[in-house]
């Protein structure tokens, strides 16, 4: 009998144990590295949603004079650290010239096979197993101040219903009716059914990990330096904790992912966009279905840990420490939509979504090296995860996945 195939994983949050755990259940002796605690950074910090519906990109039309409302107003959902922004200059601008029509359109054709169908991909993962009651079924509400402000979103909302997405609406007093945790200041829910979201993304992660080496899988603490690339092909991976040969390896390392992939050549443009969220613990209330807080850009949570606010958007790289005027404006909207929300403490909370210019992962293999991506799910980490793993495992061991890959192919950055 031929000994089974080894793959290294190098990276321990969900799209790593995702691909770790799909390997493994085909046959292959896997190792998983990281060089934290499996289900920290994005893991761990993320909304927490299955988000199905989270298909639109940011760069739909008219985000140039969105932003230019935005970035002057500090009560708005975006925030600069601007001396970081001469680096960003080049990603931003094939970020932003995908603003249009046409593209937000071949992005979102590409982006809905891998959330549309994410609580049936978490169930998949988790079957048979304990995690399974990390996850949780539940209508998403997007919450507006009124119908005006709904139809203000109504590019995206008509691509949600050409991808039979159509929200029942609740207006007026019915709104409270529905969730009462809201104050008067929303009067418009726009209601998604048959969603989903997670308990607690950190545990579950890490629970994840832990079934995986139950099952005879291996995790090391680690930091990646450097990959052995013998005729081109990849032949071992070298740590800080020595050498381990291999006969495949998956970069999910997330936003970190970027400096590896320099050591393979590959200058990916690969921008963090810095996110915020505030775990109010002991919430007097919470609302009965996640939501999304429209005029805040951030997502509301009931989780194990408490209620978790969880948002917005900071560019500026990953080095600068946490700026206090993201959480203070989280906060202060968190006030406005609940006013009579009491708590016994907070805690609040800095992570880093790998961003691509194009809002799409990289998924496949480099060239012929044997080594495969995954990672750059910008907002969508958490919900594609599951899904990712078992794309890269079918690439892995020769099924043919049921999607075309071309779009999220690492090559595309050669």
């Amino acid at each position: 009998m031929l000994p089974a195939p080894k793959t290294i994983v190098i990276g321990a949050g969900i799209s790593g144990v995702s691909s770790a755990i799909w390997l493994q259940r085909a046959g292959h002796e896997v190792l998983l590295i990281d060089k934290a605690t499996p289900g920290m950074g994005a893991s761990y910090g993320n909304a927490g949603l299955l988000a199905q519906w989270a298909f639109i990109p940011v760069t739909t039309p008219g985000l140039l004079r969105t932003a230019a409302k935005y970035i002057p107003n500090p009560k708005s959902p975006l925030f600069m650290q601007w001396s970081y922004l001469p680096r960003m200059l080049p990603w931003l601008r094939q970020f932003i010239g995908n603003a249009n029509d046409t593209d937000t359109r071949r992005i979102v054709e590409n982006l809905k096979p891998l959330v549309t169908d994410a609580l049936d991909q978490h169930y998949a993962l988790v079957k048979d197993t304990a995690a399974q009651k990390w996850i949780a079924e539940s209508s998403f509400s997007f919450a507006y101040k009124n119908r005006a402000a709904f139809d203000a979103d109504g590019y995206g909302w008509n691509l949600r219903r050409e991808a039979g997405q159509t929200p029942e609406i609740i207006e007026g007093h019915a709104v409270r009716e529905e969730e009462p945790i809201l104050g008067p200041q929303i009067n418009f829910l726009a209601v998604l059914k048959g969603h989903g979201h997670i308990l607690n993304p950190g545990r579950y992660v890490a629970e994840l990990a832990e079934i995986f080496q139950r099952a005879g899988g291996q995790f090391l603490t680690a930091e990646v330096q450097d990959f052995d690339l013998t005729s081109g092909k990849i032949q071992a991976v070298e740590t800080n904790r020595g050498r381990f040969d291999c006969d495949h390896a998956i970069l999910a390392a997330g936003i970190w992912s970027k400096s590896l992939m320099k050591k393979l050549g590959l200058k990916v443009p690969l921008e963090a966009e810095r996110g915020y969220h505030i775990i109010y613990k002991n919430p007097s209330h919470v609302p009965r279905n996640p939501m999304m807080i429209a005029d805040g850009k951030f997502a509301v949570n009931p989780m194990e840990t408490g209620l978790r606010c969880a948002g917005l958007v900071e560019l500026g790289g990953i080095k600068a420490s946490p700026s206090r005027a993201p959480i203070a404006l989280l906060r202060h909207k968190t006030r406005q939509v609940f006013p009579d929300l009491r708590y016994d403490s907070s805690e609040e909370w800095l992570g880093f979504r790998p961003s691509t210019p194009d809002s799409l992962p990289l998924i496949g293999e480099i060239r012929n090296t044997g080594i495969y991506t995954a990672f750059g799910h910008q907002h969508v980490g958490l919900t594609a995860g599951p899904k990712t793993g078992r794309l890269v495992a079918d690439l892995i061991t020769d099924r043919r996945p049921n999607i075309s890959l071309s779009a999220y192919s690492p090559n595309r950055y050669c």
